[in-house]
């Protein structure tokens, strides 16, 4: 049988492949004469291209230059224009789009002037303008307009302040919707009354239209008061500018600040559309995992909370299928997905996967004969893991027997959440560089 590292990143590699984004655009969209359709859960869409006097493409996410790419393969000459801005070095060669890069996962000065390109434009826009956006995760940071009240400082300050608490992203991007000029179905706003068709890919639990980059095509379900809410659960009204506050605080008071509800007109030429998610992966790689000869179970899609608890319930499933044969039997195969949580207290360098992989590590340093078997990986589905060049991270008894830090440098890494370091002396690291996908993460145990 294949050994089980290469095993775990063939089965990861096919969970991404089926989420390519380029593949999903031309499974999805077609074009006949001037008839465009698009299927989505179980129907097909039409549109008659002709009635258009233009057709403009605009989005953001680190998946969008690949959804871009595939749609200028469809459309050609009939694009009029557009923009859309991706994370630094996650790029397509394009001809009638326009790429920007731009900071994440904090925003940067091109970040800014991403949004304000595509905004311009969609004010623009009339009754007789198409307009497709192609909405991927990251597009959050891609995109930062901040209400006037607020300065960009202001806005990467509580974005940083916001990554580093724990809060997790439906919570981060209420506040960054009511910060922003753009966000909460503002985009929508802009473009009204052009017909907007909106294709997206999620990288949010539950797929919510309202949190898939901070909801720039969905109208807004949640409320100023909702955003002060979590700053006082996160105890972050003192670490947080005192604009910042102080608009969050105006805007309970004053209605006409508030995001774009459901039922508003500016929604009545809108359609969103997800055309994949986390569950896609998580259902190609459990395919992969069973053609490789495993017995296979797919956990979930929907894995939330704290890294390290995540790893501990992680090494728990994997301890009982050595034992008992509990869940499934040898050789085994478990497979999950998700987006969890790192709550920052150390100044070191990593992120969630590689933060679950360092803990999971430590579950098999402290249960050393119950674990010789497990195999197991955690990788971010769009190549980077925090802000490093790393997707995740591996673990198994086999690597930790090889390591060259002592078993108490696991503890103090996990201290100063300094994954990265510890991972790539040790050579743990799982590098895949930029997917141009996303769709939050996949964890997966082998039990051999």
């Amino acid at each position: 049988m294949t050994h089980p590292i290469d095993a775990l990143k063939a089965i990861f590699t096919a969970g991404l492949k089926s989420v390519d984004p380029h593949a999903m655009i031309l499974k999805k969209v077609a074009l006949q004469k001037e008839v465009l359709t698009i299927s989505h859960e179980n129907r097909r869409d039409t549109l008659d291209l002709s009635c258009f006097r233009s057709i403009y493409v605009i989005g953001a996410g680190k998946a969008s230059a690949r959804m871009a790419l595939a749609l200028e393969e469809i459309l050609g000459e009939r694009i009029t224009g557009g923009v859309v801005s991706v994370k630094y070095g996650h790029t397509e060669p394009l001809s009638h789009i326009r790429l920007i890069e731009a900071g994440h996962p904090v925003p940067d000065a091109m970040s800014r002037k991403a949004a304000e390109e595509i905004f311009s434009l969609c004010r623009q826009l009339t009754e007789k303008d198409l307009v497709i956006s192609l909405i991927s995760g990251g597009g959050s940071a891609l995109l930062s307009l901040p209400v006037k009240e607020i300065e960009d400082e202001d806005k990467r300050e509580t974005t940083e302040q916001l990554l580093a608490c724990g809060a997790d992203i439906c919570e981060i991007n209420c506040i960054r919707k009511h910060l922003s000029a753009i966000k909460g179905g503002r985009l929508i706003a802009a473009a009204h009354p052009a017909t907007t068709i909106n294709l997206i890919l999620s990288d949010v639990i539950g797929d919510r239209l309202d949190a898939i980059a901070s909801g720039l095509t969905s109208h807004d379900d949640t409320q100023f008061s909702d955003a002060i809410e979590i700053l006082e659960k996160y105890e972050l009204k003192n670490k947080i500018p005192p604009k910042v506050v102080s608009y969050l605080e105006k805007g309970c008071k004053d209605p006409r600040l508030e995001t774009p509800k459901q039922g508003s007109d500016i929604f009545s030429k809108n359609q969103n559309i997800v055309i994949g998610s986390n569950i896609i992966a998580v259902k190609n790689a459990a395919e992969k995992a069973q053609e490789l000869g495993f017995n296979t179970v797919a956990l979930s899609s929907q894995i939330l909370g704290e890294a390290r608890i995540a790893a501990a319930n992680y090494a728990g499933i994997g301890m009982d299928i050595v034992r008992d044969e509990l869940l499934v039997k040898r050789p085994a195969c478990v497979i999950a997905g998700g987006e969890t949580t790192v709550t920052l207290k150390g100044t070191g360098k990593g992120g969630r996967n590689q933060e679950m992989a360092l803990a999971f590590l430590k579950c098999i340093a402290e249960n050393r004969d119950a674990m010789e078997n497990i195999h197991f990986l955690s990788a971010a589905t769009d190549g980077n893991d925090g802000p490093t060049d790393a997707a995740g991270g591996f673990a198994s008894l086999e690597l930790l027997n090889h390591a060259k830090d002592p078993i108490t440098e696991i503890d103090k890494s996990l201290k100063n959440n300094d994954a990265y370091h510890f991972l790539k002396r040790n050579s743990m690291l799982y590098v895949t560089g930029p997917t141009n996908t996303n769709v939050c993460d996949l964890q997966l145990m082998i039990v051999s």
